[in-house]
């Protein structure tokens, strides 16, 4: 992961600027996500970037805590004029002042995440979100994990590939119900997506 990061945080202006437009299925997701929670729901949002995705979810009349693993992009929010937390979900405190999340939303985030560390996360976030809550997560479809370089990163990232059963069996396990899993939602890279939606169980993970 630490490679990962610095490869964000050497490029951090250029990956922002480089994704300007939010794909239509990622549209889709938001839309149903906001009209599903209602305005002024707070959704907890791991792995802003450069803030593209927070930025129409607000306009959807969520309020969303921006944070991301990546010092750089940080910065970056910072300095756009956003409130914005360096944030391990891994193993920093994700719990908020004002009380459990209404949603989380984890765009093309969680696939940096070793896949034996994927199920303790997806339990923590379990644990932020009130029971009820949702959780909207993107991951690159495959098998295996490995490094790539592309784009406007120029340093090598690690990625984890996810199949669609397995997927499901981890997000269930760590204390989220009513989970889908959608395959097969195009990149454009050629690669393919899966797209998971699940609410918050009743009964802690």
């Amino acid at each position: 992961m630490k490679e990962t990061v610095r490869a964000y945080d050497l490029d951090a202006g250029a990956y922002a600027d480089a994704s300007p437009v939010v794909p239509d299925s990622v549209r889709g997701d938001m839309e149903d996500l906001a009209a599903r929670l209602g305005p002024g729901a707070r959704v907890l949002e791991i792995g802003s970037g450069g803030g593209r995705d927070a930025l129409l979810l607000e306009q959807l009349g969520l309020a969303v805590r921006r944070t991301d693993v990546t010092p750089g992009f940080v910065a970056l929010l910072r300095e756009r004029g956003h409130e914005a937390d360096v944030l391990d979900p891994l193993v920093d405190d994700l719990t908020s002042a004002e009380g459990p999340y209404d949603g989380v939303w984890a765009n093309a985030s969680l696939l940096h995440v070793a896949r034996t560390d994927l199920p303790v996360v997806l339990a923590r976030l379990a644990v932020a979100t009130r029971p009820g809550g949702l959780l909207r997560a993107s991951l690159k479809e495959g098998d295996g994990d490995g490094w790539s370089t592309h784009g406007a990163v120029r340093n090598p990232r690690h990625f984890t590939y996810w199949r669609a059963g397995p997927l499901h069996a981890v997000v269930e396990g760590a204390g989220w119900d009513d989970v889908v899993v959608r395959t097969g939602i195009p990149g454009r890279r050629q690669e393919s997506w899966l797209e998971v939606s699940a609410v918050r169980g009743t009964v802690a993970p």
